[in-house]
């Protein structure tokens, strides 16, 4: 699975980061291991997300594997991409 990261850009969740698992033509599932686990999904349209292109490289190993990554794995990616965000603005 190639790892994405998704910002929601409209709705009751704006600005809440997701990770996609699964894509369809017009619409994509997003979880993020807490409210929305791997298991229930969020069906989101695609208009409403933008993809987020620069992933750390912790961030990527941990969800770049064959099976679908656990909600453990969701929330541990998704607070470490938190992390290097909060550094990468802390040195600018």
């Amino acid at each position: 699975m190639e790892a994405k990261l998704a910002r929601s850009k409209a709705g009751h969740d704006k600005g809440q980061i997701y990770v996609i698992i699964k894509e369809e033509e017009e619409y994509v599932y997003l979880a993020d291991g807490r409210l929305k686990p791997a298991a229930r999904p969020k069906k989101k349209n695609r208009k409403h997300i933008q993809i987020i292109k620069k992933i750390p490289g912790p961030v990527e190993e941990l969800l770049c594997r064959e099976t679908l990554p656990g909600d453990v794995e969701l929330k541990r990616a998704l607070k470490l991409y938190e992390k290097s965000m909060e550094k990468e603005e802390h040195f600018q």
